[in-house]
């Protein structure tokens, strides 16, 4: 243990996704069956290996118990923790502790949403307290434009910074044969698209997609039994700092400023070790922020730390290597999509797109409006 945390006790030794971008037909369990049965494949198991659940469905709040049913299992542990799109990296946190004790032997993790073939739009459940919706926000973009806004304001980040956040994606995505858009995008683009909530345009928002993911956990001891090369989990911490934007203390500073420390000193390394960094980018001003209170630039320099394609292939920092939520894939949810990224880098198996010796990853997941912050670091057996 270290700092509280099981460092090192737990690996990942399956991780895919399913039906990324359009996958008519399906509804969110029936894709998020297919990428659990997809990453147990991977690690040598089948469903009834599984005997802890973890999942949280866009409108099944009992989906621990229609998985389990779908799936034909019976689970020691059962986890429907929802904080939003984070939910999936708490969800690994509590994973590992169950593990790391001995409460259940193999962890599935999975998400599938039909957010695009059902609805065919981006549908926003948290309820607008009467103090906000008097000013009629459109959410959960609205609150995301108060906090570029202010970032704008307060350390002069310009639109052309946040359509550089965008442009990267972009280009990563192009190396994705996954990624929902893989069509070429400049700044020019990104400025020129149709505004949705001043300042942020259509291209500075997430995709609105069908997609599901599912990672396999198991102890580390049997990880090399189940995978080539397991990615173990390091650290993992959490934070909440509000529900509302209107209650959020300082909309330049989130609780990734807290969860990323923690994680950070559960695993014994800091952002300059990080070789590939996978964030939670709803929109362009999220990875900003986060690249700020992570610590791998300080705060007010994420603007110019992004300038001149420094996170795109080639860069100095690899950042949404797949293509994040801009340009690959979101499915109301992305969080899990963030970790099964690192892994596909860290057991160099993402193709075109491959960091070049990637040996440790940092994921983290956003859930709410920035409310909750979710920072997991991963890493090969050379780092344990």
């Amino acid at each position: 243990m270290k700092d509280g945390f099981p460092r090192g006790q737990t690996a990942i030794v399956g991780a895919a996704t399913y039906g990324m971008g359009e996958a008519p037909g399906f509804d969110s369990i029936d894709l998020a069956v297919q990428a659990s049965v997809k990453a147990l494949a991977q690690a040598g198991l089948t469903p009834a290996d599984v005997d802890g659940l973890f999942v949280g469905l866009p409108q099944d709040f009992l989906s621990g118990l229609s998985l389990s049913e779908y799936l034909g299992i019976h689970p020691k542990v059962t986890d429907n923790n929802r904080t939003g799109g984070s939910a999936f990296l708490t969800h690994l946190f509590w994973a590992a502790n169950a593990l790391a004790t001995g409460q259940c032997e193999v962890a599935l993790i999975a998400y599938g949403s039909n957010q695009r073939s059902g609805a065919g739009k981006l549908v926003s459940s948290q309820k607008v307290p009467y103090f906000e919706a008097m000013y009629r926000p459109i959410m959960p973009v609205s609150a995301y434009a108060l906090a570029a806004s202010r970032h704008m304001h307060e350390f002069d980040t310009t639109p052309e910074q946040l359509a550089e956040v965008a442009v990267s994606a972009r280009r990563w995505a192009q190396r994705n044969p996954d990624a929902f858009m893989r069509e070429d995008l400049t700044i020019d683009d990104v400025l020129k698209a149709r505004r949705v909530c001043d300042p942020l345009g259509v291209r500075d928002c997430c995709l609105v997609t069908d997609g599901a993911a599912a990672i396999v956990m198991t102890r580390a001891d049997r990880a090399p039994d189940h995978a080539r090369v397991p990615a173990y989990v390091l650290g993992a911490a959490a934070a909440t700092s509000h529900m509302n934007i209107s209650a959020m203390a300082d909309l330049t500073v989130t609780a990734a400023a807290q969860s990323g420390p923690r994680a950070f000193a559960q695993a014994g390394y800091s952002p300059k070790d990080i070789d590939v960094v996978e964030l939670y980018d709803a929109f362009t001003i999220n990875t900003i922020l986060f690249l700020e209170d992570l610590g791998f630039c300080p705060k007010g320099e994420g603007g110019r730390f992004v300038e001149g394609g420094r996170t795109a292939p080639g860069g100095v920092l690899p950042v949404n290597t797949n293509g994040g939520g801009l340009s690959c894939v979101h499915p109301g949810m992305y969080g899990l999509f963030t970790v099964v990224e690192a892994v596909e880098q860290l057991r160099a198996s993402a193709g075109d797109r491959q960091v070049p010796n990637a040996k440790l990853a940092l994921a983290h997941g956003n859930g709410g409006v920035l409310s909750s912050q979710v920072t997991a670091i991963l890493g090969t057996r050379e780092t344990l």
